[in-house]
């Protein structure tokens, strides 16, 4: 039932993709466009569709004649549209100060809960079980909740400055993130 071993790897490889630690500039970012983000409700979004995923992902996906790799590359637009605003400092992503629903979108989705992930728990279902995943993606969820509540600490931390550098930095990083996953689900 439950594999230490199969629960490592699973944590271990959704938090590479998840990469909640290299979205600190992201985060901090909508974070002053929206004033707050509820660490509780962006953590229990990005679960309940992590867990849906598992659950009923490619059926779902397959009822809306949806492709996985459609998916993929409808997620990668919108993580390219992030990074230019990280990069440029124009703003696309229009905050109407709602933190409810900017905790969700886009921080519950697609930043943490995005293409990637969906369809990385998607393929953990061919080689390890449900309730390793399951324990795997709790792990995750409680790594990006302590992020979450950290963004003031972290923020004051590295200053306006090192938050520019570091903005700027992973804007670029994840410009080439979309790029890589639109390059690799798009067939030309």
């Amino acid at each position: 039932m439950f594999s230490i071993d199969q629960i490592l790897a699973i944590t271990f490889t959704l938090f590479a993709v998840i990469d909640i630690v290299g979205s600190i500039p992201v985060l901090v970012s909508l974070k002053e466009k929206l004033g707050h983000i509820e660490a509780g409700k962006a953590t229990l979004a990005s679960g309940f569709l992590m867990v849906l995923f598992l659950l009923v992902g490619e059926p779902f996906l397959k009822l809306l004649s949806v492709d996985v790799h459609s998916f993929a590359v409808a997620g990668s637009i919108v993580i390219f549209v992030i990074g230019l605003e990280m990069i440029l400092g124009i703003e696309f992503f229009k905050s109407e100060k709602d933190t409810q629903a900017g905790s969700i979108v886009p921080i519950a989705f697609p930043l943490i809960a995005g293409s990637g992930t969906l369809t990385t728990i998607m393929s953990l279902k061919a080689n390890f079980g449900e309730y390793n995943i399951l324990a795997g993606i709790i792990l995750n969820l409680i790594i990006i909740f302590i992020v979450l509540r950290s963004l003031n600490y972290i923020e004051r931390l590295l200053g306006k400055a090192g938050l520019m550098v570091v903005r700027k930095f992973f804007g670029v990083i994840l410009l080439a993130i979309a790029v890589k996953i639109f390059k690799s689900n798009i067939n030309l």
